[in-house]
């Protein structure tokens, strides 16, 4: 498989329509957000992560968040857990859900996750890791993906060493970021790193980290080597770095930033999407901080954060939004 800017990638037997991937993150990717970065051309959709525990004892809440829709496959789904033989269970149980990709989380850096041995956690872990990987590959007939960190701390620098535990067990991909856990997503992410995992395996690596737009994007691709790259933080509010990012690399060309009326009006859809998928309650509740991230660097975007916070239904919020926009 060639890693030419703008190719398809495939995942074992997956094949993307581009190699430009939508990470997973906790409160955001949730289903309307992910519909929104699908239109703007996401090769591959990546969900909020899951636990396996929660699957295991049936919970009527991680039910609700593994529901995907047919308009944004292909998916990743993501579970998270520490241990082989409720991963392997669980991923059995949900395997006929419409997920192209299981991906395990070896990355989560939050205190929560990793004091219970979860997320990047795991990178302490080597033996467990491929235990973890086995058990996956070997329980379901669908691709089995890991997304790691540089290492846990500086002292801990093993991502090549993981990656290369899981392509021994039957990983498909290994997915990159190239801050440790004691960085979070702080400071500099260390490219080579990236590269050193791609010269270490001979399945597909995705970068992760830094990329803010087309240009980090081709950088990634020229100075790593890997074959995808992960998109996350700069993604927030700004769903149309897919479209810029794919268009870029496959054809050069600078696309423009989306208008005012382009961003008043996926607020607004997004806005509706979350009332038909969580009620307004909830939605209302949820958009404050898109709405935050959408306006961030707009004129009078801190009026409007000030506003949106005090909204309690949709009707208020979207009578805002045109005000605010003209």
């Amino acid at each position: 498989m060639k890693k030419i800017n703008g190719n398809r990638l495939k995942i074992g037997d997956v094949e993307l329509e581009n190699n430009i991937v939508l990470a997973p993150m906790a409160g955001v990717t949730d289903l309307p957000f992910r519909l929104l970065c699908k239109e703007q051309g996401a090769g591959l959709i990546c969900m909020e992560m899951i636990s396996a525990n929660a699957i295991h004892f049936n919970s009527k809440k991680t039910d609700e968040l593994m529901e995907i829709r047919a308009e944004e496959m292909p998916v990743s789904l993501q579970l998270f857990g520490s241990n082989p033989a409720v991963m392997a269970e669980s991923a059995k149980r949900i395997e006929d859900r419409p997920f192209s990709i299981l991906d395990v989380n070896m990355g989560c850096p939050v205190p929560k996750v990793v004091n219970n041995n979860e997320g990047s956690a795991l990178m302490k872990k080597p033996k467990l890791v491929g235990e973890i990987v086995n058990s996956l590959v070997k329980a379901i007939n669908k691709p089995v993906t890991v997304k790691i960190r540089k290492g846990f701390d500086d002292e801990s620098i093993n991502a090549v060493e993981i990656a290369k535990i899981a392509e021994a067990n039957g990983a498909a991909a290994v997915a990159v970021h190239a801050r440790t856990r004691e960085q979070f997503y702080s400071g500099k992410a260390d490219w080579d790193i990236i590269k050193r995992v791609k010269d270490a395996v001979k399945i597909p690596v995705i970068g992760n980290g830094d990329v803010t737009d087309c240009f980090s994007a081709k950088r990634m691709l020229d100075e790593t080597g890997c074959d995808g790259i992960m998109i996350g933080r700069a993604c927030r509010g700004n769903p149309w770095i897919f479209r810029e990012v794919t268009h870029y690399l496959k054809t050069g060309e600078i696309l423009a930033r989306p208008t005012m009326d382009e961003v008043r009006d996926t607020i607004l859809r997004h806005a509706k999407l979350q009332l038909e998928c969580k009620g307004e309650y909830i939605a209302v509740r949820e958009m404050r901080k898109h709405i935050s991230w959408y306006t961030a660097g707009l004129p009078h975007s801190a009026r409007l954060r000030g506003r949106i916070n005090g909204i309690a239904n949709m009707e208020e919020l979207e009578a805002c939004v045109r005000e605010c926009f003209g």
